[in-house]
């Protein structure tokens, strides 16, 4: 048993009471007020009728924060699921974000449904169809989790809650800069290091701009180990993967940057554009096998990622007589290319669907190896449009309307390849060629185009019955427009192509030429309108201590099935009534914060791998999370801080889901019926996927002097409960249970002038905590089952220098 099961757990977490780290102390010893902008305004956090955690500049330096798997062990109700799974990448930039427990699938396919968490890089949205994008973090103002619907503020993909980075903007008052090298080293792996700095340079009084750059290397801590694998399909074939084969084979670069310009145009005007860039190059797997080794696996064709993104925005903010009005502009471009080992995938088909691997031979007609390995390519393209008027925030009636246009693109690419492939060389046979039509080694292709459509009219308003009582309404009205087109299937003589009718072998359009594709093999899209409300009632007690109660909804929108005669899926809606406070006490050296809440998910987007592999979407029924979440931080003395959190969910179905639906596409639950005689797939009362039920952390932080150095020590342990991998009950339990599991992490460091020096230990007793478990495909678990998991200890050293 490992030592930090030794700790006890119960006990801390039963003392932990939301966001995982220290507040910084003020001058008198107290909390330093936290500004947040969740609103679309400037206010302290302590104001806010609404669940937020807002890690600040220092605090992401503090706990060493670089990525998004950095800061979401530290937001009690926030989870990130990450899977290679039906032939998407696995690796930065491809994760889907959870809050509050509301999830049921690891939706990443690019035909699949969109986020239930929105995440936004200032003021434009950046999520995008398939994972959010991992944002490298430096030079960052604040990390805001907003839990909980924000369907009129934030709309589409906001249904659960809603993620925003903050950069610190130019400062036209004064030349700052600073610089930072780290090396580090991962145990079991290899080391790694990161360069990061930045500098503010006023350009005469009224413009500055802010330049950042940086490059970071990690390591790799999983090996390929050598192996053999046999197709035994009659003639069986037996291949070895001593190609690929190597230790620590999941390293990672990233390196980008960013700069703003802002410009004072007077009193009044700002305008601010912006532009970043970042590129990823992954190689290897970010998971393992259990039934390989510890932090091993054997993959059979090589593994990479490479990802690449500019994203560029304008924010115009001014008054008109004593009303803000501010327009935000963005224009997001993502382009990514993965090759995917896809061998598990294809031994299934060999062992349990032997005429699936009957028909691929080469040239002359002989076996040859049935590997399949899939060469991804995708593009993205969002444009967003948003702007907005307010009143003065002193009014006693004040509001905020505002419009919202947003275009997202994805242009779509999986190349399934089989090497040496009969092509048009083949003599065995006439029209014996395997390809589909003008692709070397393809024998499925997947190619297409998603484009979906948002548009929105907003409004919220706040009065105040009394000085101490308030009432806010708001609504937003929406409007979804998503199409889906291109071509998925086999060449034009598969066999298997004339037997499914996918491919140029079934229904295809021969006149259209789909981006290089031979033909266009569907053509889809729905619509879809409606409204998402949001009442708050606030009661202030006195300026330290608050407790509102609000019913919010939030939504995500339809979509199209790129299979058959599926019908479109509905948009599902999320429904929150919940009781929070915010209350500051001993003089503001002690705050709590918590907020209980019920969620009901009506109608809920489930997708699933189905015939063919193909991801089918289906309307599911609905669930119910119940929850609550703590915050507690506290001043103890000058230079000590404790900070906890805790969050506790019961998310589970409350009706059973069937896998069967109505002709309208509305899910069927009642089963066994006449209609589905068999039992359901996920009774009522099952617990969602991907979640835990307790989830929490503590930080110690304690800031003293030695000599004319300022020193600290500190230690933060993380806690979260068992998770499951699936919602429904066979495969959950063909894939497995993610464990309970807790990681503690400490620091030390040193500081003198503008210098300071930093020991950063991570996961200091190498718990291995599973993040994730997942198969290639439905048939794939008695092959291989994957797992995500926490990365082992490691050891990094920071040095910094500000000017």
């Amino acid at each position: 048993m490992r030592a930090v099961r030794m700790v006890p757990i119960a006990s801390a977490i039963a003392a932990a009471i939301h966001p995982a780290y220290a507040q910084e102390q003020s001058a008198s010893g107290g909390l330093q007020e936290v500004v947040v902008t969740a609103t679309k305004r400037s206010e302290s956090l302590q104001d806010v009728p609404l669940s937020i955690t807002a890690i600040g500049t220092e605090q992401l330096q503090n706990l060493n924060i670089h990525s998004q798997d950095d800061y979401v062990k530290f937001l009690p109700s926030v989870t990130i699921e990450k899977s290679g799974s039906g032939g998407g990448a696995n690796g930065p930039g491809f994760g889907q974000v959870t809050m509050r427990g509301v999830t049921a699938d690891a939706g990443q396919n690019h035909s699949a449904s969109t986020p239930t968490v929105g995440t936004y890089l200032d003021e434009q949205p950046i999520t995008t169809i398939q994972g959010a994008m991992d944002v490298h973090l430096y030079d960052i103002e604040r990390v805001e989790a907003l839990a909980g619907p924000q369907g009129t503020l934030y709309g589409a993909s906001s249904e659960a809650g809603t993620l925003r980075i903050i950069t610190n903007k130019p400062d036209p008052s004064a030349f700052k800069a600073e610089y930072q090298v780290e090396g580090n080293y991962v145990d079991h792996g290899q080391p790694g290091g990161l360069a990061q700095g930045f500098v503010n340079l006023p350009i005469g009084s009224s413009a500055a701009v802010r330049l950042v750059g940086w490059y970071e290397h990690d390591g790799g801590y999983i090996d390929n180990l050598f192996a053999t694998r046999t197709f035994p399909n009659p003639p069986a074939v037996t291949i070895d993967n001593a190609a690929v084969a190597k230790n620590n084979f999941n390293d990672t670069t990233i390196w980008g940057g960013r700069a703003a310009l802002k410009i004072n145009l007077d009193d009044n005007w700002t305008v601010t554009p912006f532009v970043m860039a970042q590129s990823t190059k992954a190689n290897g797997f970010n998971a393992y096998s259990p039934t390989v080794g510890d932090l091993e696996l054997s993959h059979f064709s090589p593994d990479s990622l490479e990802d690449h993104f500019v994203d560029t925005a304008l924010t115009i903010e001014g008054k008109i007589s004593n009303f803000d009005l501010t327009y935000a502009g963005a224009y997001l471009k993502r382009h990514d290319a993965t090759h995917t080992d896809y061998s598990d995938y294809s031994l299934a088909y060999d062992l349990y669907t032997p005429s699936y691997t009957a028909p691929i031979v080469g040239n002359q007609g002989q076996p040859i190896n049935p590997t399949q390995m899939i060469a991804g390519r995708d593009g993205y393209e969002k444009n967003s449009q948003e702007l907005r008027l307010q009143s003065p925030q002193d009014w006693r009636f004040r509001f905020i309307v505002g419009g919202f246009y947003q275009r997202q693109m994805h242009n779509i690419e999986q190349d399934y390849q089989i090497a040496g492939l009969a092509g048009p060389q083949c003599t065995f046979a006439p029209n014996c060629s395997l390809w589909v039509t003008g692709w070397t080694d393809t024998w499925w292709l997947t190619k297409q185009q998603r484009v979906d459509r948002d548009y929105a009219a907003f409004g919220e308003a706040t009065f105040d019955i009394t000085s101490k009582l308030s009432l806010l309404a708001g609504v937003r009205h929406f409007r979804y427009d998503n199409s889906l087109e291109g071509f998925r299937g086999y060449g034009i003589n598969n066999p298997l192509g004339a037997a499914s009718g996918l491919g140029e072998a079934g229904v295809c359009d021969f006149t259209y030429q789909f981006q290089g594709a031979p033909c266009l093999s569907f053509n889809k899209s729905t619509e879809g309108t409606g409204n998402t409300p949001k009442f708050t009632l606030t009661y202030k007690f006195d300026p330290e201590r608050l407790i509102y109660a609000t019913y919010s909804k939030g939504y995500r929108p339809g979509g199209v099935n790129r299979v058959g005669n599926l019908p479109p899926y509905q948009a599902d809606f999320l429904k929150n009534y919940e009781i929070g406070w915010k209350t500051s006490w001993l003089d503001n050296h002690l705050r709590y914060n918590g907020a209980v809440f019920r969620e009901d998910w009506d109608n809920f987007q489930f997708s699933f791998l189905g015939a063919n592999g193909l991801t089918r979407i289906a309307n599911a029924g609905a669930a119910r999370v119940t929850g609550l979440e703590q915050e507690l931080q506290w001043a103890v003395a000058h230079g000590f801080t404790l900070g906890a959190g805790l969050t506790l969910l019961d998310p589970k179905l409350t009706e059973n889901y069937c896998g069967a639906i109505n002709p309208d596409g509305s899910p069927i639950t009642d089963c066994p019926s006449a209609a589905v005689p068999n039992p359901p797939e996920a009774p009522s009362g099952q617990q969602l996927p991907y979640t835990s039920k307790v989830k929490g952390n503590l930080l110690a932080r304690y800031d003293f002097p030695v000599g004319d150095w300022q020193a600290y020590g500190q230690g933060a342990f993380v806690y979260q409960s068992a998770q499951q991998s699936e919602l429904r009950t066979v495969q959950r339990e063909a894939i497995g249970e993610m464990p309970a599991f807790g990681t503690l992490d400490l620091a030390f460091g040193i500081a003198r002038s503008s210098y300071s020096l930093d020991l950063f230990l991570t996961n200091i007793f190498d718990e291995r905590g599973q993040l994730f478990r997942f198969t290639q495909c439905g048939s794939c678990s008695p092959i291989n089952n994957y797992v995500v998991p926490t990365q082992p200890r490691t050891v990094a050293l920071r040095f910094a220098q500000k000017f």
